[in-house]
């Protein structure tokens, strides 16, 4: 199996683009979506902008797993985090209008370079990681429609 995996996840939302796109770069909309085990930490000042760095860190006993990220791509509806940590890739959010909302897609383009935890991230840990980027939309587009009603 080729070390390069790609798991790509899209959603329909009913709530503008701006405002999808906020969920995806403030860090305290992000907090409301993403999965409770992951924490996300600017390293200086929080921000989404070209260059901005923050690290994720996965809330596993003892072990607290860390990818650190960098923006890489930046500009209205699309943010791409590159990133290094036991895992290698990027994590690109790309928001396109809709005569209904928006279309929100998020593709996660990975390697991981050690052959032991990309034996166990695929035996144990890849069904998982694709049912949660699942969840994650779910939980992201009633974010943004909760707030896309709010301003009306």
């Amino acid at each position: 199996m080729s070390a390069r995996q790609v798991f790509e996840q899209s959603i329909s939302i009913r709530a503008s683009a701006v405002v999808v796109e906020r969920c995806v770069t403030e860090q305290e909309l992000m907090q409301r979506w993403l999965n409770p085990a992951l924490r996300c930490e600017p390293m200086g000042e929080w921000s989404t902008e070209l260059g901005s760095r923050s690290r994720f860190i996965i809330q596993i006993p003892f072990l607290q797993p860390t990818l650190k990220n960098t923006v890489v791509e930046r500009e209205p509806g699309l943010v791409v985090w590159e990133f290094d940590g036991f895992f290698r890739g990027r994590d690109r959010w790309e928001c396109t209008p809709t005569p209904e909302g928006t279309q929100l897609l998020n593709r996660f383009e990975f390697e991981i370079p050690n052959p032991l935890v990309r034996w166990g991230f695929n035996t144990f840990a890849a069904t998982l990681t694709k049912e949660d980027m699942k969840a994650q939309l779910r939980r992201l587009k009633r974010v943004a429609e909760t707030l896309y009603q709010l301003q009306d």
